[in-house]
Protein backbone atom coordinates (compact mmCIF):
# COMPACT_ATOMS: atom_id res chain seq x y z
CA UNK A 1 0.00 0.00 0.00
CA UNK A 2 1.39 3.57 -0.72
CA UNK A 3 1.81 5.61 2.62
CA UNK A 4 2.14 9.31 2.03
CA UNK A 5 4.20 11.74 3.23
CA UNK A 6 1.39 13.48 4.31
CA UNK A 7 -0.14 10.62 6.62
CA UNK A 8 2.84 9.53 7.91
CA UNK A 9 3.25 13.51 9.58
CA UNK A 10 -0.45 13.71 10.78
CA UNK A 11 -0.05 10.09 12.73
CA UNK A 12 3.24 12.34 13.85
CA UNK A 13 1.56 15.10 14.71
CA UNK A 14 -1.22 12.80 16.40
CA UNK A 15 1.34 10.82 18.36
CA UNK A 16 4.72 12.36 18.73
CA UNK A 17 6.36 8.99 17.45
CA UNK A 18 9.51 9.18 14.91
CA UNK A 19 8.93 9.46 11.33
CA UNK A 20 10.18 5.63 10.60
CA UNK A 21 8.13 4.29 13.16
CA UNK A 22 4.76 6.51 11.90
CA UNK A 23 5.28 5.17 8.44
CA UNK A 24 6.03 1.67 9.57
CA UNK A 25 2.49 1.75 11.64
CA UNK A 26 0.68 2.64 8.84
CA UNK A 27 2.09 0.04 6.42
CA UNK A 28 1.16 -2.33 8.99
CA UNK A 29 -2.22 -0.96 9.44
CA UNK A 30 -2.91 -0.51 5.75
CA UNK A 31 -3.30 3.12 6.29
CA UNK A 32 -5.67 3.10 9.21
CA UNK A 33 -4.67 6.04 11.65
CA UNK A 34 -6.33 4.54 14.53
CA UNK A 35 -4.93 1.08 13.99
CA UNK A 36 -1.66 2.65 13.44
CA UNK A 37 -1.97 4.29 16.86
CA UNK A 38 -2.24 1.44 18.43
CA UNK A 39 0.50 -0.35 16.48
CA UNK A 40 2.42 2.31 17.82
CA UNK A 41 1.53 1.44 21.67
CA UNK A 42 1.73 -2.43 21.63
CA UNK A 43 5.13 -2.04 20.21
CA UNK A 44 5.83 -0.44 23.25
CA UNK A 45 6.13 3.18 22.22
CA UNK A 46 4.97 6.33 24.29
CA UNK A 47 2.41 8.27 22.67
CA UNK A 48 0.33 11.52 22.80
CA UNK A 49 -2.71 10.07 21.05
CA UNK A 50 -5.81 12.86 20.67
CA UNK A 51 -9.03 11.38 19.94
CA UNK A 52 -10.13 11.44 16.60
CA UNK A 53 -13.91 12.71 17.60
CA UNK A 54 -12.10 15.99 19.06
CA UNK A 55 -10.00 17.14 15.99
CA UNK A 56 -10.37 19.50 13.27
CA UNK A 57 -8.42 22.04 11.34
CA UNK A 58 -8.70 25.28 12.54
CA UNK A 59 -11.00 27.30 14.24
CA UNK A 60 -12.60 28.77 17.81
CA UNK A 61 -14.07 26.32 20.29
CA UNK A 62 -15.89 28.37 23.38
CA UNK A 63 -17.85 27.71 25.74
CA UNK A 64 -20.11 29.27 28.51
CA UNK A 65 -22.94 28.86 30.85
CA UNK A 66 -26.60 30.07 31.56
CA UNK A 67 -27.44 33.04 33.59
CA UNK A 68 -29.37 30.35 36.31
CA UNK A 69 -25.78 28.12 36.11
CA UNK A 70 -27.91 24.73 35.01
CA UNK A 71 -26.60 25.02 31.45
CA UNK A 72 -23.56 25.31 30.04
CA UNK A 73 -22.73 24.89 26.31
CA UNK A 74 -19.22 24.09 23.98
CA UNK A 75 -19.33 25.04 20.23
CA UNK A 76 -16.59 24.66 17.95
CA UNK A 77 -16.57 27.01 14.56
CA UNK A 78 -13.97 25.82 12.20
CA UNK A 79 -12.64 27.48 9.34
CA UNK A 80 -9.74 26.74 7.19
CA UNK A 81 -6.73 29.15 8.45
CA UNK A 82 -5.11 30.39 11.76
CA UNK A 83 -5.55 33.83 10.26
CA UNK A 84 -9.24 33.91 10.37
CA UNK A 85 -9.41 31.97 13.68
CA UNK A 86 -7.57 35.16 15.39
CA UNK A 87 -10.00 37.36 13.60
CA UNK A 88 -11.75 40.07 16.24
CA UNK A 89 -14.59 40.01 14.03
CA UNK A 90 -14.87 35.65 13.75
CA UNK A 91 -14.68 35.29 17.17
CA UNK A 92 -17.64 37.92 17.87
CA UNK A 93 -19.60 35.68 15.56
CA UNK A 94 -18.79 32.42 17.19
CA UNK A 95 -20.05 34.13 20.57
CA UNK A 96 -23.20 35.31 18.99
CA UNK A 97 -23.90 31.98 17.96
CA UNK A 98 -22.53 30.60 21.19
CA UNK A 99 -25.14 33.57 23.25
CA UNK A 100 -27.61 32.14 21.09
CA UNK A 101 -27.48 28.61 22.13
CA UNK A 102 -27.15 29.06 26.13
CA UNK A 103 -29.95 31.87 26.29
CA UNK A 104 -32.33 29.39 24.77
CA UNK A 105 -30.79 26.03 26.28
CA UNK A 106 -30.45 24.51 22.82
CA UNK A 107 -30.50 20.87 23.02
CA UNK A 108 -29.02 19.88 19.70
CA UNK A 109 -26.77 21.02 16.57
CA UNK A 110 -29.39 20.84 14.32
CA UNK A 111 -31.97 23.12 16.51
CA UNK A 112 -29.06 25.60 17.03
CA UNK A 113 -28.53 25.89 12.93
CA UNK A 114 -32.32 26.82 12.85
CA UNK A 115 -32.36 29.65 15.36
CA UNK A 116 -32.34 33.12 14.28
CA UNK A 117 -29.58 35.29 14.71
CA UNK A 118 -30.21 38.57 13.47
CA UNK A 119 -32.89 37.77 11.55
CA UNK A 120 -31.77 34.76 9.58
CA UNK A 121 -31.29 31.18 10.75
CA UNK A 122 -27.58 30.32 11.95
CA UNK A 123 -26.86 27.81 9.31
CA UNK A 124 -27.55 30.86 6.71
CA UNK A 125 -25.52 33.01 8.40
CA UNK A 126 -22.66 30.04 8.44
CA UNK A 127 -22.73 30.75 4.57
CA UNK A 128 -22.83 34.47 4.75
CA UNK A 129 -19.66 34.14 6.33
CA UNK A 130 -18.06 31.92 4.31
CA UNK A 131 -18.77 34.69 1.33
CA UNK A 132 -17.70 37.49 3.04
CA UNK A 133 -14.29 35.65 4.64
CA UNK A 134 -13.37 33.44 1.27
CA UNK A 135 -12.77 30.79 3.80
CA UNK A 136 -15.14 27.88 4.29
CA UNK A 137 -16.98 28.06 8.17
CA UNK A 138 -18.60 25.54 9.68
CA UNK A 139 -20.36 24.91 12.52
CA UNK A 140 -17.83 21.90 13.68
CA UNK A 141 -19.42 20.76 17.17
CA UNK A 142 -22.25 21.77 20.15
CA UNK A 143 -22.24 20.03 23.26
CA UNK A 144 -23.84 21.12 26.15
CA UNK A 145 -24.54 19.70 29.97
CA UNK A 146 -27.13 19.86 32.37
CA UNK A 147 -27.18 19.61 35.70
CA UNK A 148 -27.48 21.60 39.59
CA UNK A 149 -24.58 23.67 38.68
CA UNK A 150 -22.14 23.84 35.82
CA UNK A 151 -19.05 25.44 34.92
CA UNK A 152 -17.07 26.21 31.97
CA UNK A 153 -13.94 26.89 30.78
CA UNK A 154 -11.78 28.50 27.83
CA UNK A 155 -8.40 27.88 27.58
CA UNK A 156 -6.36 31.38 26.38
CA UNK A 157 -6.40 30.88 22.34
CA UNK A 158 -9.70 29.64 21.93
CA UNK A 159 -8.62 26.37 20.91
CA UNK A 160 -9.51 24.00 23.86
CA UNK A 161 -12.75 24.14 26.16
CA UNK A 162 -14.57 22.77 28.32
CA UNK A 163 -17.99 22.45 30.29
CA UNK A 164 -18.79 20.31 33.59
CA UNK A 165 -22.06 19.36 35.66
CA UNK A 166 -22.06 19.31 39.44
CA UNK A 167 -25.05 17.73 40.90
CA UNK A 168 -25.09 19.84 43.95
CA UNK A 169 -25.63 23.63 43.65
CA UNK A 170 -25.63 24.06 47.51
CA UNK A 171 -22.14 22.95 48.20
CA UNK A 172 -19.42 25.03 49.24
CA UNK A 173 -17.74 26.53 47.06
CA UNK A 174 -19.68 24.35 44.25
CA UNK A 175 -19.01 27.54 41.54
CA UNK A 176 -15.08 27.60 42.46
CA UNK A 177 -15.20 23.69 42.62
CA UNK A 178 -17.01 23.57 38.95
CA UNK A 179 -14.36 26.30 37.71
CA UNK A 180 -11.35 24.10 38.89
CA UNK A 181 -12.65 20.74 37.65
CA UNK A 182 -13.64 22.47 33.63
CA UNK A 183 -9.61 23.72 34.13
CA UNK A 184 -8.74 19.86 35.31
CA UNK A 185 -10.42 18.60 32.14
CA UNK A 186 -8.71 20.98 29.58
CA UNK A 187 -5.10 19.93 31.05
CA UNK A 188 -5.69 16.35 32.05
CA UNK A 189 -8.04 15.32 29.03
CA UNK A 190 -10.19 12.04 31.24
CA UNK A 191 -11.83 10.05 28.84
CA UNK A 192 -14.57 9.59 31.50
CA UNK A 193 -16.12 10.72 34.82
CA UNK A 194 -15.68 7.56 36.57
CA UNK A 195 -14.58 3.70 35.78
CA UNK A 196 -17.80 2.64 35.91
CA UNK A 197 -18.33 5.17 32.76
CA UNK A 198 -15.50 4.49 30.88
CA UNK A 199 -17.16 2.40 26.98
CA UNK A 200 -16.54 -1.24 26.62
CA UNK A 201 -14.86 -1.22 23.97
CA UNK A 202 -12.27 1.55 25.22
CA UNK A 203 -11.75 -1.46 28.26
CA UNK A 204 -10.96 -4.34 25.56
CA UNK A 205 -8.54 -1.88 23.90
CA UNK A 206 -6.39 -1.11 26.40
CA UNK A 207 -6.66 -4.57 27.60
CA UNK A 208 -5.47 -6.17 24.32
CA UNK A 209 -2.74 -3.67 24.28
CA UNK A 210 -1.69 -4.32 27.63
CA UNK A 211 -1.24 -7.80 26.68
CA UNK A 212 0.55 -7.50 23.32
CA UNK A 213 2.69 -5.17 25.88
CA UNK A 214 3.14 -7.73 28.45
CA UNK A 215 3.79 -10.05 25.76
CA UNK A 216 6.28 -8.38 24.04
CA UNK A 217 8.34 -7.85 27.41
CA UNK A 218 8.66 -11.55 27.67
CA UNK A 219 6.21 -12.37 30.14
CA UNK A 220 4.80 -15.48 30.85
CA UNK A 221 1.21 -16.36 28.89
CA UNK A 222 -0.87 -17.38 31.67
CA UNK A 223 -0.05 -13.70 33.22
CA UNK A 224 -0.70 -11.97 30.53
CA UNK A 225 -4.47 -11.21 30.97
CA UNK A 226 -3.64 -10.50 34.85
CA UNK A 227 -1.01 -8.13 34.23
CA UNK A 228 -3.09 -6.11 31.03
CA UNK A 229 -5.92 -5.90 34.06
CA UNK A 230 -2.98 -4.10 36.68
CA UNK A 231 -1.87 -1.27 33.54
CA UNK A 232 -5.91 -0.91 33.39
CA UNK A 233 -5.77 -0.08 37.09
CA UNK A 234 -3.53 2.61 35.99
CA UNK A 235 -5.30 3.84 33.02
CA UNK A 236 -8.43 4.34 35.18
CA UNK A 237 -6.19 6.39 37.47
CA UNK A 238 -4.70 8.46 34.64
CA UNK A 239 -7.90 8.83 32.95
CA UNK A 240 -11.14 8.59 34.48
CA UNK A 241 -11.63 12.32 35.87
CA UNK A 242 -12.97 11.36 39.69
CA UNK A 243 -9.30 9.39 39.83
CA UNK A 244 -7.14 11.60 38.76
CA UNK A 245 -4.88 13.45 41.02
CA UNK A 246 -6.29 17.07 41.27
CA UNK A 247 -3.74 19.48 38.98
CA UNK A 248 -3.62 21.75 41.98
CA UNK A 249 -2.70 19.33 44.71
CA UNK A 250 -1.60 16.14 43.06
CA UNK A 251 -1.73 14.67 46.79
CA UNK A 252 -5.10 14.10 46.47
CA UNK A 253 -7.43 12.85 43.61
CA UNK A 254 -10.36 15.05 42.11
CA UNK A 255 -12.93 12.51 44.25
CA UNK A 256 -11.10 13.73 47.38
CA UNK A 257 -10.94 17.42 46.49
CA UNK A 258 -14.93 16.99 45.83
CA UNK A 259 -15.15 14.93 48.99
CA UNK A 260 -13.82 18.20 51.21
CA UNK A 261 -16.87 20.45 50.04
CA UNK A 262 -19.73 18.00 50.23
CA UNK A 263 -19.19 14.05 50.66
CA UNK A 264 -21.94 13.58 48.27
CA UNK A 265 -20.47 16.27 45.86
CA UNK A 266 -19.84 14.15 42.64
CA UNK A 267 -19.61 15.37 38.52
CA UNK A 268 -22.62 14.33 36.21
CA UNK A 269 -21.14 14.87 33.42
CA UNK A 270 -18.12 16.78 31.24
CA UNK A 271 -16.85 17.63 27.90
CA UNK A 272 -13.48 18.46 26.12
CA UNK A 273 -13.71 20.15 22.96
CA UNK A 274 -10.34 20.42 21.25
CA UNK A 275 -8.14 21.65 17.80
CA UNK A 276 -5.50 19.79 16.31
Amino acid sequence: MNITAAQVNDLRKLTGAGMMDCKKALVESEGDMEKAVDYLRKKGQKVAAKRADREATEGVIIAKTSADAQYAAVIMVNCETDFVAKNEDFVKYAHSILDLAVANKVQTVDELKQLELNGRKVEETITDQTGVIGEKIDLGAFFKVESAITAAYIHPGNRISTIVGLNKADAPNAAQIGRELAMQVAAMDPVAVDEADVPQDVIQREIEIGMVQARNEGKAEDMLEKIARGKLNKFYRESTLLNQDFIRENKKTVKQYLAESDKNLTVVAFKRVALG
